[in-house]
């Protein structure tokens, strides 16, 4: 990793693709720098000083048809681009329906990594060649940007949100790994590596690791600690939502809303309890805000994930 690489591996499905789009996009380009050129150069010499060339008026097709063609041309041109540039960004956003959820928190300046095992690593991602990875981004501090050269794959991580990334390697090796948008004093530090493994080499990995609790155990663990079970749980005197089956179905808010109990709601319902309140409850949750690191925050979201979806015709509640 410490040599300067010149032309990048394809590490992913992501960055054939990706590199499709530049080489097409420098090869339009270069014709039509070859043509405005060409255009230029034929008429320094043809109209030159001294030239016997016509200098009359023009047809009357040229200022009006062939500006008009030219305009639908380029326009169209620009139309097609976006098109196919926009269809992999289009692509990625759909969730993958089989994929396995990898967690992944920028903090000033490193990369924390915890795998579905509970596995955590700092600054590296061990990743299995040919499996989806469904990436977690999250930010405890300041906005990030999870980079990976060889995959061509960018995705920025911003303090109060959640956001994904798809990942498919596929080619085995050790490839840098970065925080492309400024972070700080130590920015420049904020490097680590992705190293993606054979499906066996990845068990073996997986297998010689410490295991800790995973995500939905810790936030479990949270859950109690924190007093969350004291009014959210079927034995509580307190009269709160149940959080059994809320994750992925509707929600009827109090303001005759209705919205979606996916990761955004359940980290707003836990630091804005009052934002969204759900019907026929009152607005008497405190504020975790300030209260919970982002790790927990991600722990207690997975905790509440793992409770199960609810059907598109139940209700659901606030956590």
């Amino acid at each position: 990793m410490g040599e300067i690489e010149i032309i990048l591996p394809q590490a992913s499905v992501e960055a054939g693709s990706t590199d499709g789009k530049l080489l097409g996009l420098i090869i339009i380009s270069s014709l039509i720098t070859l043509l405005v050129a060409g255009l230029v150069g034929i008429f320094a010499i043809r109209y030159r000083k001294g030239s016997k060339a016509s200098r009359g008026r023009l047809p009357a097709w040229f200022d009006s048809d062939l500006e008009l063609g030219w305009t639908l041309a380029t326009g169209g041109l620009f139309v097609a681009i976006f098109a196919w540039a926009a269809s992999q960004d289009f692509a990625l956003a759909v969730p993958p329906q089989r994929a396995t959820e990898v967690h992944a928190v920028g903090k000033q300046w490193m990369w924390k990594i915890e795998h579905p095992g509970g596995q955590r690593e700092i600054n590296e991602l061990h990743l299995p060649v040919g499996e989806t990875i469904d990436l977690v981004l999250n930010s405890q501090d300041v906005i990030h940007s999870f980079y990976i050269p060889a995959f061509r794959l960018k995705q920025d991580v911003v303090p109060g949100h959640t956001t994904r990334m798809r990942i498919r390697p596929t080619r085995t090796g050790t490839y840098r790994l970065f925080c492309a948008e400024y972070c700080g004093s130590e920015h420049s530090a904020m490097i680590g590596r992705v190293v993606v493994l054979s499906k066996e080499a990845y068990a073996d990995w997986l297998s010689i690791q410490p295991e800790g609790d995973d995500l939905s155990t810790e936030g479990r663990q949270l859950f109690v600690s924190r007093g969350c079970a004291g009014c959210h749980e079927g034995s509580s005197k307190v009269r709160a939502p149940r959080l059994e089956g809320v994750f992925g179905g509707p929600v009827p808010l109090a303001d005759g809303r209705t919205v979606t109990a996916d990761d955004a709601y359940i980290r707003d319902s836990i630091l804005q309890p009052k934002k969204d309140v759900v019907a026929g409850f009152a607005p008497i949750m405190p504020s975790f805000a300030g209260a919970l690191d982002e790790g927990e925050l991600v722990a207690l979201t997975a905790y509440i994930r793992s409770l199960g979806r609810r059907d598109a015709t139940a209700t659901g509640g606030t956590p």
